[in-house]
């Protein structure tokens, strides 16, 4: 299994405007959406700032997932139950899922007094999605379990980024799953072609690499717009600038291995070039410091986490952190 092994720590600065590295339910295309509240809904649902302790410069939680197995053999494994488990955690602590493009972007559309959470998945493999005969997800797959906890849970959001390399989900077959993702309201990323160190390659093979698993994407669901990429191992390639841009590609974010939580795409010192994800993980897990658990307890605790005032148009935080705020951001600022 491709993974690194151990997590890797990185620092870079590219200029540019969150969900490793590994390879029933039901839902039809409604289902899944019928998850999402309305964008509507969620401004006719605009309270005042402080009565909701908005801060839209808070930290995101973008989780980062690979295999979901009964037996796991690496820090980068975990067992469906603690995948359920996870998602209800996030589900009772009011955070909801939104992708990666849509984090990066900027374009975080939730309730009042929620918090967004990136859910990642790398190397596209069988345990994430794996579809019957009948098209259903297995109930023990990742979408199969995210499928179950959205509709236990109405206003946690049936969505994530699937990052994958060439012969994604073998099982159920590359075309049929990411088609299915699509349809789904799934964001499909970039994960590179065969999962190969973009730090060790020419500039001619990274674009390869990278452009390669984009035309791969698109040739099976033409629709398809690929604008998110995870770093295979969290390397960065040299130049930095060619994770954002090559031949036949444009990345509006570049993501990570895990270490820690990603500042607000609002704030000065985010970088969508190089955004850092969480490793899922138990509180006693191998190097938990990193993980999960540990960080999403912190940021409850310290009430650092990214929290909406349900108004997409707005900015809204403590005039105590006006000076955090990314200055392009300046007319959308909602100080209190």
């Amino acid at each position: 299994m491709r993974r690194p092994a151990v997590p890797l720590f990185l620092a870079v600065t590219t200029a540019l405007v969150i969900t490793g590295c590994s390879s029933s339910s039901s839902g039809g295309t409604g289902a899944a959406h019928a998850a999402r509240p309305a964008a509507s809904a969620s401004r006719a649902a605009a309270v005042s700032p402080a009565s909701v302790k908005a801060d839209e410069l808070g930290q995101v939680p973008v989780l980062m997932y690979h295999q979901l197995t009964a037996k796991p053999a690496s820090v980068y494994d975990r067992t469906p139950a603690d995948f359920q488990a996870e998602l209800n955690r996030l589900a009772n602590e009011n955070y909801v899922p939104v992708t990666a493009a849509d984090f990066s972007t900027g374009n975080i559309d939730i309730p009042a007094g929620s918090h967004p959470v990136v859910l990642t998945f790398d190397d596209s493999t069988n345990s994430q999605v794996r579809l019957g005969k009948d098209g259903v997800p297995a109930a023990d797959s990742a979408v199969g379990i995210l499928l179950k906890t959205a509709k236990a849970h109405p206003s946690f959001r049936a969505t994530g980024t699937f990052f994958v390399n060439e012969e994604a989900f073998s099982e159920t077959g590359s075309a049929k799953a990411l088609t299915w993702l699509h349809q789904h309201g799934f964001e499909i990323g970039n994960h590179t072609l065969h999962h190969g160190d973009l730090r060790s390659m020419a500039q001619a093979a990274v674009g390869e690499a990278i452009g390669g698993e984009q035309k791969n994407i698109v040739k099976a669901v033409p629709k398809a717009q690929v604008r998110s990429l995870a770093l295979p191992y969290g390397s960065m390639p040299q130049p930095a600038a060619l994770a954002v841009q090559g031949p036949g590609y444009h990345n509006a974010g570049v993501y990570l291995v895990g270490a820690n939580p990603s500042p607000s795409p609002f704030a000065a010192r985010f970088d969508a070039a190089s955004i850092p994800r969480i490793r899922s993980a138990g509180a006693h897990d191998q190097d938990a410091q990193f993980g999960s658990t540990i960080w999403l307890d912190k940021l409850a605790k310290e009430g650092s986490r990214y929290t909406s005032d349900g108004n997409p148009r707005t900015i809204a935080f403590p005039r105590d952190r006006r000076k955090d705020l990314k200055a392009a951001f300046a007319s959308k600022a909602l100080a209190y």
